[in-house]
């Protein structure tokens, strides 16, 4: 069973990697038809600072757990290098169990309510003359906390069966550099 949640883990990051992607290649080609418009033909969109502005929300929570998976985040990690394996697995265990997952969890709560609430209410984004609906924007970043918790977790659980292994045993699942 836990094999297949790392499994699904790591599916969840990588899809929402493809999804990052095309958002990038969606953000990409309204910036183009912006500067050209704009530029070009003197008709500024009224629509694209807020597809921009919410694409790149969206871009940024929907990769973090493809990052999480990849072990590609930012760390500071000048005296961990030097702390011995298994101690570094402890801290790093407490560290998932009773700060990042709690903590990821409460934001994804927030987030989902946040998002069903804007849905319910039709809520728009009053500064924008174009005026979207902004429950979009408010899912895709649900989603992608919620994909950060996912993968957060399989990470939590690749340490504990990595802190357990014995010495010199090589980890099952994960990437690399782990």
């Amino acid at each position: 069973m836990i094999k297949r949640y790392l499994a699904f883990a790591d599916i969840v990051a990588r899809a929402f990697l493809w999804v990052t992607m095309a958002l990038l290649v969606l953000l990409i080609g309204a910036t183009l038809y912006e500067v050209v418009a704009r530029y070009g033909f003197s008709a500024p969109t009224m629509w694209a600072f807020d597809v921009t502005y919410m694409i790149n929300g969206a871009l940024l929570l929907l990769a973090a757990a493809f990052t999480l998976l990849v072990n590609e985040h930012v760390r500071i990690d000048v005296f961990a290098v030097r702390l011995p394996l298994r101690f570094r697995l402890a801290v790093e265990i407490a560290f998932y169990i009773f700060l990042f997952l709690p903590g990821i969890a409460l934001i994804a709560y927030a987030a989902f309510r946040q998002t069903w609430h804007a849905f319910i209410t039709d809520d728009r984004v009053l500064e924008s003359a174009w005026e979207p609906l902004i429950w979009p924007f408010y899912a895709s970043i649900s989603l992608g906390i919620l994909g950060l918790w996912v993968q957060a977790l399989a990470d939590a659980i690749r340490h504990i069966i990595r802190f357990r292994a014995p010495e010199g045993s090589p980890p099952e699942g994960g990437t690399e550099g782990r």
